[in-house]
């Protein structure tokens, strides 16, 4: 078995996990009626409930790259509140990603914490286009301020344009 087949413990861990025969999409929603994955380019596929609230499908045509949302009760489509990677906005598809390629794709080195100087933003309101490109087209901006740490504020839907 490999580090990617299911393990027990990672059964109830949150949003999109890669493994061996697809991607298992996970969300907890105890009070909805129903939920569907609508994975791009597939038909909606319902996902099971748990008496826990665990709504729980494997995708076996999923795979990195894949985009995806929930529809909540048939009519409220909403991205992975879990997702690591929403690449239109934060409204939009969340999008699968293999964070384990991610891991030791560059060395860390850690800054002494007395050195650190951490910037609060808000994605939604740091730039113009309030877009992760938005802000990753001022980071050199920010460390020519002496920045050396980014803290992003919690992303929550809200009405308006700057989510």
């Amino acid at each position: 078995m490999s580090q990617r087949a299911a393990r027990p413990e990672q059964s109830r861990r949150h949003g999109a996990q890669i493994l061996d025969h697809g991607v298992s999409f996970n969300l907890w929603a105890p009070t909805a009626r129903s939920v569907e994955l609508l994975e791009v380019g597939q038909p909606p596929r319902p996902m099971p409930r748990d008496s826990d609230g665990w709504c729980q499908l494997l995708s076996p045509t999923a795979r990195v790259g894949t985009r995806y949302q929930f529809r909540i009760n048939g009519e409220l489509i909403v991205p992975d509140p879990a997702s690591r990677f929403q690449p239109d906005d934060v409204g939009q598809p969340s999008e699968v990603i293999d964070t384990e390629a991610l891991r030791d794709s560059v060395p860390y080195r850690s800054r002494p914490w007395p050195e650190a100087v951490i910037y609060e933003l808000h994605v939604g309101t740091f730039t113009e286009e309030g877009t992760y490109s938005g802000v990753q087209s001022k980071l050199p901006y920010l460390r020519g301020l002496g920045i050396t740490a980014i803290e992003l504020m919690p992303l929550n839907d809200v009405p308006g344009r700057h989510n």
